[in-house]
């Protein structure tokens, strides 16, 4: 059985899932992949990440419903989640006021940097 920690990444965006799941097993991560939130939020369910990196902006599920979701799920609530936007700062103070949901762990605007994603995720997993 692998010890490598799991990172869940969902994101409509194809190239956004090649990129991320590329940059995350390079680094030593073990990655799964759900292309909306519906999908996101069965495989983390099933698969248990150790962390999810979620888009916030997808058609069907938002990632602010799907976000809610797993924050409001007893087995899913203490899973990290990084929000993905390019929406910037206005997610993050909508995120904030959203009353009974803690704040997400980490927020990356696009483009996304990639040392400071990895050292999110790093600090995020070590806390774990």
């Amino acid at each position: 059985m692998s010890n490598k920690k799991k990172i869940l990444v969902v994101d409509d965006e194809q190239d956004v899932l090649i990129y991320l799941t590329a940059l995350f097993q390079d680094n030593g991560y073990e990655v799964i992949t759900a292309k909306d939130g519906v999908e996101g939020f069965d495989l983390a369910k099933k698969e248990k990440p150790d962390l999810i990196t979620l888009d916030i902006t997808m058609p069907d599920q938002s990632g602010v419903r799907t976000y809610r979701y797993y924050k409001g799920n007893d087995e899913l609530k203490e899973i990290p989640v990084i929000i993905i936007t390019a929406i910037g700062d206005s997610m993050r103070s909508f995120l904030k006021k959203l009353s009974g949901f803690p704040e997400p762990e980490g927020f990356m605007n696009k483009p996304i940097d990639e040392k400071t994603l990895l050292k999110m995720v790093s600090d995020l997993l070590g806390k774990s």
